[in-house]
């Protein structure tokens, strides 16, 4: 009934989406199961993408060729840049989507690869031989045979929903658990935990008062995501900001001993930068009130998502307390808020690779992994679709550093340090963020998805040879040409900045705080008429390259120096526990993650610097 396959997928959410496309497009022949066809690509949480870090990871993934990037430009009903006052290292693009359009834009997508089957039902199970997968085993008893398997589960392995005191099987609102699975992996000796999530009611937007409400717009000049000719949002829908109030926390509170969060009936960790409402009550006790982002769920629905105000209180309560804030006064709820708890194995039982050191050829990506967030399981889906590819064709691993993007910084984390709650990516945890900015992701990554051979990476790299170009000219012009007193003064007076005296470089005068190459365009109509050529988006890239060259060269030099640890391979097969001279805690630690590198080792915790002098000895010998 079924043909052998490269790779198979179990589950379609945004980690199995991109692993099916990423080996797809490597040539794979790849079966994506899912449990519902009518939820492929599903927003299961808030309908949006990116966002502070996150906004670099779908860049990212898009300069590689994953779909994630487009399939949000083509949906997105609101776009923001975020942290704009701050340096460009921070800036992050967020899109507003129309939850609806999004998971259809992705099913069509897929329908359209010929190298994507389907199949519609439950994995119950994997084939195992000999410690290597050989395919998976449905709920109807159906095997099918394929080289590798990528399991994406997300929330549905073992997941239990809380409303109040109720609760009920479910891997999301509506729709069943998983099981079979992870009993199938304690059995083989995987580790698992429990994990928790949880997302807020949705109301009906005829029933709010916007009027009393703040608007948050998009961008004026909104931006996008994919570094292809995707089009950029038209005609925006606005957000709205409101507070909760301390009545509307008095309500809450009357609730908390029936929140299966304070009971000690949810076992899991939910995310710390994302807490329910209720945690946020108990949390910060001073705070009068809380913000709340009332965001719209598309186009065409008055479905409204309140965003600030996940709980798993009962929905009695919610109702009560959704009534007591500014512009909810007559609320109808469409369904309440809930917890759901679910399986994740910790991740540290991982190469990184993504693949399991315990089963060969079988590859975990998104929230069984202990992440949070569709950006964090889109991005480890596509590499983990790569890398499955790359085994079956018995080629070299596809590793990113942690110097090459923010991709390389999650996954060195999580099979490096793993973690007992559910993980974020934030641009703190990288350190080198100077370098993986997300105006510069397609010169970082492109062309290594073009030495991959990724499907659509010609046209891609073509781009990125323009962007260079382009930007080369710009640069050469305005560190050729000057700026005279005459054209910029009263402008520089107008903005607060220092006349000019004589003539200097514009090279210079685009190094002030504040100034860049569009504004200086307004005034001198020599550089306006020139940089008509060029694409706005390559104008940025061209200015941060130029106003943060010293900063941008001083983190290149850190790579280089930090990457000698990097070079060191390695091997699996090492026996820790023969290297007396390690400490004990050394011994475990290595043993049980197996770093791929010795920079991957000193970044363990426990492994001291003269554990890492005495592995440089043994490399050595």
């Amino acid at each position: 009934m079924f043909p052998f396959y490269d790779v198979i997928v179990v589950g379609a959410g945004h980690a199995g989406c991109e692993a099916a496309v990423a080996a797809a497009n490597l040539g794979s022949k790849v079966l994506l199961v899912t449990m519902n066809m009518q939820t492929i690509g599903q927003m299961s949480c808030n309908p949006a993408m990116g966002g502070v870090a996150k906004g670099q990871i779908v860049r990212e993934i898009d300069a590689l060729c994953g779909y994630s990037g487009i399939v949000t430009d083509e949906t997105t009903i609101q776009f923001r840049m975020l942290n704009k006052s701050k340096g460009p290292a921070m800036w992050s693009p967020r899109a507003q989507n129309d939850r609806f359009e999004f998971a259809q834009k992705w099913r069509l997508m897929l329908e359209g690869h010929q190298n994507i089957d389907f199949w519609q039902e439950m994995v119950g199970g994997l084939l195992i031989k000999d410690q290597k997968v050989q395919g998976v085993v449905t709920a109807l008893g159906l095997e099918i045979k394929s080289q590798t398997v990528i399991l994406t589960n997300g929330t549905f392995l073992n997941g239990l929903i809380h409303i109040g005191e109720m609760q009920f099987g479910g891997g999301r609102a509506g729709e069943r658990n998983a099981t079979g699975i992870t009993e199938q992996l304690i059995k083989l000796g995987f580790e698992s935990g429990r994990m928790k999530t949880g997302t807020p009611p949705r109301v009906d937007g005829r029933s709010l008062s916007w009027d009393v409400m703040e608007i948050q717009d998009g961008d004026e000049n909104p931006s996008k995501f994919s570094f292809l000719t995707t089009p950029k949002v038209g005609k925006q829908l606005p957000c709205h900001i409101t507070y909760t109030n301390e009545k509307v926390h008095d309500v809450l509170r009357t609730g908390f001993s029936k929140s299966p969060m304070f009971s000690g009936r949810i076992q899991g960790l939910g995310p710390r930068y994302c807490p329910s409402i209720e945690d946020k009550i108990d949390r910060f006790s001073d705070k009068i009130r809380h913000q709340l982002f009332i965001e719209p769920e598309g186009r065409d629905t008055c479905e409204i998502y309140v965003n600030g105000f996940s709980s798993s209180l009962p929905e009695n309560i919610q109702y009560e307390a959704l009534k007591l804030i500014l512009g909810f006064e007559n609320v109808k709820m469409f369904r309440p808020g809930y917890a759901i708890e679910y399986d994740y194995f910790p991740p540290t039982q991982l190469k990184n690779t993504l693949e399991t050191h315990l089963i060969h050829n079988l590859y975990f990506a998104g929230q069984i992994n202990g992440t949070t967030g569709y950006e964090e399981a889109a991005c480890q889906g596509l590499m983990a679709g790569i890398n499955a590819h790359l085994r079956c064709k018995e080629l070299e691993p596809f590793v990113l550093k942690r110097s090459e993007a923010y991709i390389g910084v999650l996954i060195d984390d999580l099979v490096t340090k793993g973690t007992n709650e559910p993980y974020r990516m934030f641009t703190s945890r990288a350190e080198y963020r100077i370098l993986l900015r997300q105006d510069n992701a397609d010169i970082r990554l492109t062309p290594l998805a073009y030495k991959l051979g990724m499907k659509g990476a010609d046209l891609r790299m073509d781009n990125v040879n323009i962007k260079l170009d382009e930007a080369a000219k710009i640069e050469t012009y305005l560190t050729e040409n000057s700026a005279d007193p005459g054209v910029y003064n009263e402008w520089l007076e107008s903005i607060e900045s220092a006349p000019l005296k004589q003539k200097i470089k514009l090279s210079s005068l685009l190094s002030r705080p504040h100034i860049g190459i569009l504004d200086m365009a307004k005034s001198d109509s020599n550089l306006n008429t020139f940089i008509q050529k060029f694409s706005s988006e390559n104008i940025e890239f061209a200015e941060i390259k130029m106003k943060y060259e010293g900063y941008i060269l001083k983190e290149e030099e850190l790579v280089k120096k930090m990457s000698r640890l990097e070079d060191f391979r390695l091997q699996e097969s090492l026996d820790y526990f023969q290297m007396t001279s390690l400490s004990m805690e050394a011994r475990q630690k290595l043993s049980k993650i197996k770093p791929s590198t010795l920079g991957q080792a000193s970044r363990i915790s426990g492994v001291s610097p003269s554990d890492i002098s005495i592995l440089l000895v043994h490399i050595g010998r």
